[in-house]
Formats: structure tokens, sequence, C-alpha cells
């Protein structure tokens, strides 16, 4: 067990709304936000609302707000400022990437996708492949739902441009080895294009030491607003093509695919939202979730069967179960009904599913977060051993 001091007490009552006795463990699909962000954006609102060029205060201050946005999103990807761009949310800047991208392909050329991706990292390229004639590949996973390593390798080729992986699985909680990923599709001479939405709140970001070219995540899932945030290497940045209106500027570097108005109030959730999780700090909740992780693990009763890692080694604290007799809908209703919120599905990871067994139903899906208790897991567990 981890020594260090953490008061989820104190943590949730810095969140209005965990005050109402309803358990979340939906976080995968969007987390709760403390009151700092919300706080946040209604100041923006109150005090700074403009656009951007103005020679008067307001508009002074929502330019300042970009900046230390960016600067604030930097740090979170632990990347330079000029490496970040904003967009609506993930699926719809990595649509816009994906484009930007594939503007140098041609037909023939091929994308490896993964198995465990979320549909978000994988449509962009089955879109691009009808546009242009390219092959998308999976990479197939192992039993215990990692990625086959083998069977990656073995599909890259010298027409492979894009590598495309999660670091974590929305469905099933699984990591990937992001750096050995990103070394093998380099290997190849492609890029290694990452999706970090679902790991956002469980653990820091480093995108040199993960050696990514590209990786795209969502604040909504780490305590924040909801908006889409990408990091891309200069070179990248520099070489693309970006689709933009002409005046728009192209320097810094991340800004010229950033298109039309930002939605300023949503930066100001988003710094807030850094904010938060620096003020808590990485260790104390991946310590806490982990000693939650254990906790469900071990009590999760007879009747269900876990689709993942058996244990809290090589994942994150998200659980994919089903029951011997009840289908995933009916669990996850009857939880609704006892205030306790997850969800059932296939979370839009169609491949997991297949290779799963699933696609009917899917499976009840547990997320849990740094601001969860030893009792709501208890109080989701006993709930569970009634179905």
């Amino acid at each position: 067990m981890s020594t260090i001091a953490y008061d989820v007490e104190a943590v949730r009552a810095r969140f209005s709304s965990l005050r109402t006795g309803f358990a979340f463990f939906d976080g995968p699909g969007g987390t709760q936000v403390p009151d700092s962000v919300v706080e946040a954006v209604s100041t923006y609102f109150r005090e700074s609302n403009a656009n951007v060029g103005g020679p008067y205060g307001t508009s002074i201050r929502t330019e300042a707000l970009i900046e230390q946005a960016h600067e604030t999103a930097a740090r979170f990807l632990q990347c330079e400022a000029e490496n970040v761009a904003f967009g609506a949310n993930m699926t719809t800047l990595n649509f816009t990437l994906t484009r930007t991208a594939a503007r140098g392909f041609r037909a023939g050329d091929e994308i490896l996708v993964t198995g465990l991706d979320h549909d978000a990292n994988v449509s962009p390229w089955l879109e691009l492949a009808h546009d242009l004639d390219l092959v998308v590949r999976f990479a197939g996973l192992n039993k215990d739902t990692t990625v086959d390593m083998d069977d990656l390798a073995r599909k890259l080729g010298e027409r492979t441009k894009v590598v495309a992986f999660p670091l974590a699985a929305n469905s099933v909680g699984t990591l990937t080895d992001a750096h050995r990923i990103a070394k093998l599709a380099h290997e190849a001479g492609a890029l290694a294009w990452a999706d970090a939405v679902h790991y956002g709140p469980h653990g820091p970001i480093d995108v040199a030491a993960l050696g990514v070219d590209v990786l795209i995540c969502s604040p909504y899932k780490f305590f924040g607003p909801h908006l889409g945030v990408a990091f891309a290497r200069s070179e990248l940045l520099d070489s693309w093509r970006p689709y933009k209106v002409r005046p728009a500027p192209n320097e810094p570097l991340g800004r010229r695919f950033e298109t039309g108005t930002l939605p300023h109030e949503l930066l100001a959730g988003l710094v807030a939202a850094v904010e938060y999780i620096e003020s808590v700090g990485w260790d104390a909740i991946r310590a806490h979730e982990r000693a939650l992780g254990e906790r469900f693990l071990e009590g999760l009763p007879d009747a269900y069967a876990l689709h993942g890692l058996p244990t809290m080694d090589g994942r994150v604290t998200t659980f994919a179960f089903t029951h011997r007799a009840r289908q995933p809908r009916e669990i996850a209703t009857g939880l609704g009904d006892r205030g306790i919120a997850v969800w059932h599905g296939d979370y839009y990871a169609l491949e997991v599913m297949k290779r799963l067994g699933l696609e009917d139903g899917g499976a009840v899906r547990a997320g849990i977060v740094h601001y969860n208790t030893e009792g709501e897991v208890d109080r989701l567990l006993e709930a569970l051993s009634d179905f």
C-alpha cells in the first residue's frame, strides 16, 4: 500500500456535483468537474467575454487567456505551447488532422490501427481509405486484451503511413506499450498517432517520452469542459497545409489548425482543470485509484465475468464485465435506479467487442477515478451481488 497522504473527502468537497449521494462510476464517458472549473467558465463570461483583436479590456483579457490555455495544455502534455491545437472535441479534431496529414497520401498507402481503439481513432482512417483508396489494417489482440505486438510488427510495411493506437482502452482499461508501438512505427517510416482520451484522468502524459508524433485528448475526461486538445511535432505542423481561412495566422504552428473562433470560456475551464489536477498530484491520484481498483477486482461477485486483465498491472481502473444470466442493459439500468452510474454497450470500441464476442449487448462498464471512495466501491459490489 502507498504511504502517500490522500484525503478523498477533502477532494470530494471541491465538487458540488458529488454532494447528491449519487455514485459516479461513469468517468470513462466523462468525469465530474470541480467547482473551480465551473467558476472559471462563469467568470470568463462575466468579466472577459469578447472576441479577439479588439483594442479594449475584455478582448485583451481573452487574448491573454488563449495564450495561457496553450501554455497550460502544453504543461499537461509536457510539450511546447506552439505544438498545441484546440478543437471542438477529440473526434472532430481528429477528423481534421487526419485529413490534413493525408493530403500527401497516395492510393495503396496503409494505416495500421489496433483492436483496442475507440472508433474516433479508427473511423477517420476508414473514411480516408474510402476517399483515397487507402488500406486500413487492424493489429490483433491477445486473449488478455493486450495488443498482439507480433501481429502489429508483421503488419507494418513500406506503405504504412500511420500507426494509430490508444494509450489506454476505454472499454476494458488495458494499457498499451506506447513507446514500443511508436518505435516500431518509426522504424517502418510511419507516424505514431496516439489517442490519450481515456488515459487522461489516470496518469501524466509526456509526449516526448512516449515518442509519439500526434496525440489527441479530451479535457471533459479529466475533470474539465468539452473540448479537444491535440499535440503534434513541430516538423509535422510546419509541413502540413492546414484547412483554414486565408487571414488566419500561420504562427504559432498549432494555431493554424484551429478553425473559427475558439470556445474561450472552455479554455478557461481547461486551465482550471489542469490546475486542479496539479493541486492533487498524480502520485496521490494513481495510488488511490490502484487501491480502489484492487478492491473492486477482489470483490467482483462470482456471477460476473471480467473482460480484460485480472489485476491492476497493465491497466487503468476501467472494468468491463458481464453477468452469466442478466443483460448489461438490465444491470446498468438497475444500478442507475439505485443511484449508481455505470455504462453498458460497446462504448464505440467495436473491435474489442468483436474480439470478446460481445457484439450483441456489449458489457457493463464501471470506471473508477480519484474522487471515488472505498464506500462507493463497496456499494457498487453489493448492488451487483443482488442481480
